[in-house]
This record gives C-alpha cells, structure tokens and sequence, in this order.
C-alpha cells in the first residue's frame, strides 16, 4: 500500500499538550518503563503491541542493513502491526527490491510504503538536486515531514534504536516519551549489541540487505551513501565529508536530535 503525502495534508503535530496531559503521558512512559524494565525485547514489543498504556503503534523500518531482525520480531508477534516505509524516490534499487522480499517473507500484511507527494516535491526541488544546496532540507522534504505525517493516526512508534550506537544513547530506555508530539516512541532492541543482532540474523535464517556485502553497513539514500572501508566507523558513509550523521526522523523536543547510528 502506497500513501503519496501532499502539501494539504496535515504536518502531522500534534496540537500543543496541556501540562496536566503532559504530566499523564509521563507517567504512562514510566509505568511502562517500570513493567518491562527487566523483559527482554519480545515482551517489551508484545507489551508495545497489547500494552492499553502504549495506545495504537506503528513499527517506522528503513529496511536497511539491520532492519530484518526487529521485523521478524514484530512478524513473530502480530504480522498486522502498520510498517512505514518511507520511499524517499532516491533510494538504492537494492533496498527497494529487498524491502519487497523481506516484506513477503516474514507475511507482513501493512507494510505502507510512504512517499511525499510529487507536486511538493517539484514545488520544492524541481530540479532533484536540493541535497546539493542542503542535505537537511532534502532530508525534511524526503523523510521528515512524510514520516510526521503518516504517524498523525498513531499514538507511538516502534524504532530499532540501539544504546551501542552512541554515547547519546548510552541510557536510552524501552519507552520515550516525544513531549512535541505526544507519542511513545518504543526502543525494544535498546539493549542489544552488534553481536547480538548478527547472531538473530543467522539463527534465523533472515535474508541480509545485498548491499552489506558490498561495503556497505548503513546504508541511505543512494546519492548520500558511499562504501565504508574496513577500519572506518560503520556510519562514515552516510553524509561522507558531512557533519551531518542523522537523517532527522528522531526529534526531541521538536528538535531533530543528531546522534550516533540511526535506524
């Protein structure tokens, strides 16, 4: 299913909270934090999924280079939960097709393939070559602002966010609360290390992004991703020779948060 995202649609913000709903969502975040502190990822994705405090979620999934593995978690769970896929129309032809595989293979049955809408984007970047003048209006124009919008109807979402992947991350909890926008943003995999995503993917049998093998462990946008030499960080393709090292999609405070590794 495809949703092409248009200027009429709505930015996809919630309206701002009153301190007394504010305080209410806190502590649903902290319940939540409190009753899956010590469960591991399927219990905190379960409690995500069925969990009254958690509200209607969706899984947000770049099928990148280790995405397959909290997919087939959710697959294992409930195959009906939303999948957003945001086609940014500049995409690797490989995640695409793999996108398409992985989607068929674990039988998920919503997986929403997000696009902004194409009269925007020649309103916006007629020419394609606004990631020439900015990468981070490319990235709000391609990514941000769709993704906002496809999670207006929902009340969290479901990341792959890890606290190995910087030292921003480095406490990052199952539950978040996104005060701008009121939602739970749900971290099941916070804390998995490398090792242990590698290891789910061979135990069971899930196909790798044909890219990895090419040099390629975070893997984009393919005009803004090159191949990482071995020794480099595995981000160091991503924006090369950019400060840039996030695409915008995590927000705080209404505020895009640059961190480590991304989704």
């Amino acid at each position: 299913m495809t949703f092409h995202l248009s200027p009429s649609t709505p930015a996809g913000v919630s309206p701002a909270r009153s301190s007394d709903e504010l305080a209410d969502l806190r502590r649903r975040v902290d319940a939540l934090n409190a009753r899956y502190r010590h469960h591991g990822a399927v219990s905190v994705l379960e409690g995500a999924l069925r969990d009254p405090d958690a509200g209607e979620i969706a899984m947000v999934s770049s099928f990148g280079a280790e995405s397959v593995a909290l997919l087939h978690l959710v697959a294992l769970i409930d195959r009906k939960t939303p999948v957003l896929f945001i086609d940014t129309r500049l995409l690797f032809a490989e995640t695409l097709a793999y996108q398409q595989d992985v989607a068929e293979r674990l039988h998920l049955s919503d997986v929403r393939v997000i696009r902004t809408d194409e009269a925007l984007l020649r309103d916006r970047d007629p020419n394609d070559d606004l990631r020439q003048a900015s990468t981070d209006a490319c990235c709000a124009l391609r990514k941000t602002i769709p993704l906002e919008q496809a999670l207006a109807g929902f009340d969290g979402w479901i990341t792959g966010r890890k606290r190995f992947q910087s030292s921003t991350r480095a406490t990052l909890e199952f539950f978040e609360l996104e005060e701008e926008t009121g939602r739970i943003k749900v971290n099941p995999l916070a804390h998995w290390a490398p090792e242990d995503v590698r290891a789910y993917m061979v135990e069971n049998r899930l196909p790798k992004h044909p890219l990895v093998a090419r040099g390629y462990p975070s893997i984009g946008c393919a005009p803004c991703t090159s191949p990482v030499a071995e020794g480099e960080d595995p981000r160091s393709g991503r924006w090369r020779g950019e400060e840039k090292i996030e695409c915008g999609i995590h927000f705080a405070n209404g505020r895009m948060v640059r961190q480590g590794q991304g989704q």
